[in-house]
């Protein structure tokens, strides 16, 4: 499967796109991983990145330990075509301060993003899998924390990938990419 852009907006000198397509295909500085506080990656997207790129990414991710809701570390991406995998602690659904805990993770992956320098960054719809979030209300809130980031501030990536394989999360960036 090629990743294939839905679509493309300019703000700011950025481009944001949402994509259809793998987030292990995706050929940028960074992808972002959401992952458990454990970084433990066995399944869902967090499962096919260390299929993909290989067990470095595992062995480096428990050399880093716990990761706090809400927070974001960062490892290589093994044999992907990422440099960086930010591998992000999202929400569970259902334990309280959700949309909150959302933006903070998000901003997290910002800061990340900009301790490193990248100039491209793929961002899955976190928390919307095995964590339970609404897909869009997920997706809402990711699309809207970057755009309130890209009107605050240069130093981001020029570059915002919003990457599902799957449709209906597709239809979610494009919903919320409307709003």
């Amino acid at each position: 499967m090629k990743n294939t852009v839905i679509k493309e907006i300019k703000i700011n000198n950025k481009i944001l796109q949402i994509v259809h397509g793998d987030i292990t295909l995706e050929d940028v500085d960074a992808i972002v991983n959401p992952a458990n506080s454990r970084l433990q990656h066995g399944g869902g997207i967090a499962g096919a990145i260390v299929r993909r790129g290989g067990a470095i990414i595992q062995q480096e991710s428990n050399k880093i330990g716990f990761v706090p809701t809400g927070n974001a570390t960062v490892t290589s991406a093994g044999s992907l075509s990422a440099k960086y995998i930010i591998h992000v602690v999202g929400p569970i659904w259902g334990q309280g301060n959700e949309a909150s805990n959302m933006e903070r993770a998000v901003n997290s992956v910002l800061k990340q993003a900009k301790l490193l320098s990248i100039k491209s960054i793929t961002i899955p719809a976190i928390s919307s899998g095995i964590f339970g979030y609404p897909t869009e209300k997920a997706c809402d809130i990711i699309w809207k924390t970057v755009l309130s980031s890209i009107r605050g501030t240069t130093s981001l990536p020029a570059l915002f990938r919003f990457c599902a394989i799957d449709r209906q999360t597709v239809e979610a960036f494009l919903k919320a990419s409307e709003a």
